[in-house]
């Protein structure tokens, strides 16, 4: 039964993964082809730092296309407790596309600056922005509503670059907007903005995928949450030992639970069989190995 229900899930991720792919590599072409060539007819930076932005979306949508697929690759001789470790890997590579785009829209940026900027013309640039902002939106709702389902960190950055996506362009709207009516370093100024968000981003989704890629650990929270389950479970009498490490995006647990040393195997086992169910349940767990032992049990020495 536990394995029916677990193929069940792993089809229906699988279908929310695939839509996920789909939409934000779509989305991210068209953006990118709309925005590069806005920003060569108006020559405004602040569009141009958006339009670099959107080149880098394409890149990692595409680098994501193939790591998800990989990811979800069940396990084989080569990796025997499967392929999930490479999610986080490209959800890394994700952040140096991501830096990319940020160094070559503050390039832009300082360039214009020094120049003293130009004023742009308030019609295509300010409209592709507005369309690109709302666009965005709608991927940032659809992708983070998935990434909570599957438990997926790589689509959990897309969705944070995508929300990052909605402000610089409304950032770079309001810098080609008023350069026109206000001053024409007032575009610019905005490329710099737009740069310095894309770079926050970057840094902290990086930390993130470097958490999941190197092993971290649960949190203080999720540790105590574990051990709750596990002695709220019918003849559980403790908890003494609990090891948790992520292996890819969810966490593999190690623990030991103390039952009445006078039961049978078979009443220790089905005891087991049920802390497992209840930690495999939760969103944040990907497998738990139990390990039990008589709670009246002494070392001898």
């Amino acid at each position: 039964m536990q394995w029916v229900r677990k193929q069940t899930v792993d089809r229906q991720k699988t279908i929310l993964f695939r839509k996920a792919m789909w939409l934000t590599l779509t989305g991210n072409i068209i953006l990118a082809v709309a925005k590069a060539i806005i920003a060569y007819l108006s020559g405004s930076v602040a569009l141009y730092a958006d339009a670099a932005n959107s080149v880098s979306d394409v890149i990692y949508s595409i680098m994501m296309v193939w790591g998800l697929w990989v990811a979800q690759q069940p396990a084989d001789i080569s990796h025997p407790q499967g392929h999930s470790r490479f999610e986080p890997l490209v959800g890394l590579l994700v952040t140096f596309s991501m830096g990319y785009a940020g160094f070559e829209a503050a390039k832009a940026a300082i360039t214009r600056l020094i120049s003293g900027g130009i004023a742009i013309d308030p019609g295509l640039p300010t409209l592709v922005l507005i369309f690109s902002a709302i666009i965005k939106l709608g991927m940032f709702l659809i992708i983070r509503d998935i990434a909570k389902k599957v438990v997926s960190p790589t689509l959990n950055t897309t969705a944070k670059d995508n929300l990052s996506d909605v402000l610089t362009s409304s950032a770079a709207f309001i810098g080609a907007f008023l350069s026109s009516f206000a001053h024409p370093i007032l575009d610019p100024i905005a490329g710099l903005f737009v740069s310095g968000w894309i770079f926050k981003n970057a840094f902290d989704a990086g930390r993130e995928n470097l958490t999941y890629l190197t092993g971290g650990g649960a949190t203080e929270e999720q540790r105590k949450e574990f051990v709750t389950i596990a002695k709220n479970i019918h003849g559980v009498v403790d908890v003494h030992h609990l090891m948790c490490e992520y292996a890819g995006p969810q966490l593999v647990l190690d623990m030991h639970i103390n039952v009445n040393g006078n039961l049978t195997l078979n009443e220790s086992h089905a005891i087991a069989d049920q802390v497992i169910d209840a930690l495999e349940a939760l969103p944040d767990v990907d497998r738990a190995y139990i390990h039990v032992e008589p709670h009246d049990w002494v070392e001898k020495t």
